[in-house]
């Protein structure tokens, strides 16, 4: 059997809560783990296209950790940069690998890479989505909070890929989401559509980031332009102003509101530096919680494939 994880949609709410519960499980017992190797002999490619430290650094830990091995593939230095197809690379990469985690531009790409390989493919983002990103969200929440379930959940500014995830997340689990984003900037409309057809969350957009943040259990963000949106940076930070984590802005929350950020963060541009070195900030618990989510989605998926 073959699961991927192209979207958080490939994953049930039962998958969701197995892998929460597994990753904390790695964390709370690190040490008793020290010396279980269940992926021994197993391999791990990474082909990114775009840049990363937390997405690959946690990904390579957390394979070597449980005794696989990992190979970093870098487009350009593979024959796709000499337009070899997706698909005779995929299937010529199923017959080395073990599993292939993919960052990327475009969403097709994890799509079709899915749809030729003979192995687990995993999504380790796209311009769309960032769905391992989310589960280790989720499991930080339910660390720190000790459930996701009754929460107000407020994403504040880019209805972009993280948001989207998110949107997924509500809809599986039935999390109560609120997103306040800029008119010409919210998530796409397909992705919500799809979160209220056939999820069980509730999935609310506004423009008031004030809105959100009002009663809110946790407030999440990310950079106001992503990688591949640097033309648009000057732009977006005019756009975005009214849209900055701060502490005006938290005050409206909760006392234990839980900040969140997925990292790189620009201080004092779409999060303050004291809200982001507040005590109420879990950008570094939720950081270090990639390592061992992403141990729990490899035993997992290697352990179907």
């Amino acid at each position: 059997m073959k699961k991927n994880i192209r979207t958080l949609w490939d994953l049930t709410k039962s998958d969701c809560n197995q892998l929460i519960e597994r990753a904390l499980t790695f964390k709370r017992d690190r040490t008793s783990f020290s010396t279980y190797r269940p992926l021994s002999g197993q391999s791990m490619g990474l082909l990114f296209e775009k840049a990363s430290t937390r997405t690959r650094i946690s990904f390579e830990t957390a394979m070597n950790q449980l005794g696989g091995s990992s190979i970093y593939l870098n487009p350009k230095d593979t024959q796709l940069s000499r337009n070899e197809p997706i698909k005779d690379t995929a299937r010529v990469l199923s017959g080395y690998l073990d599993i292939l985690v993919v960052r990327t531009y475009a969403q097709r790409i994890i799509e079709e890479m899915a749809d030729w390989a003979d192995i687990p493919v995993i999504n380790a983002l796209t311009d769309s989505y960032h769905p391992c990103q989310i589960l280790s969200d989720v499991m930080t929440v339910v660390e720190k909070l000790g459930s996701y379930k009754g929460l107000k959940f407020a994403w504040i500014g880019d209805g972009n890929n993280v948001a989207h995830s998110w949107i997924n997340i509500a809809g599986i689990l039935g999390l109560n989401l609120v997103l306040a984003c800029p008119d010409n900037y919210m998530p796409y409309n397909e992705i919500i559509q799809k979160a209220r057809q056939e999820g069980i969350g509730s999935i609310e957009l506004t423009t008031d980031p004030v809105e959100a943040a009002s009663d809110a259990d946790v407030i999440n963000t990310d950079v106001w332009a992503s990688m591949g949106q640097e033309t648009e940076s000057e732009e977006r930070k005019k756009v975005f102003k009214p849209y900055q984590v701060n502490a005006s802005l938290v005050s409206h929350a909760k006392n234990h509101v839980a900040i969140m950020h997925c990292l790189p963060a620009h201080r004092d541009e779409e999060i303050t530096d004291d809200v982001l070195e507040s005590s109420n900030s879990l950008v570094w618990p939720q950081a270090e919680n990639k390592l061992f989510m992403h141990k729990a989605i490899l035993e997992a998926l290697l352990s179907l494939a």
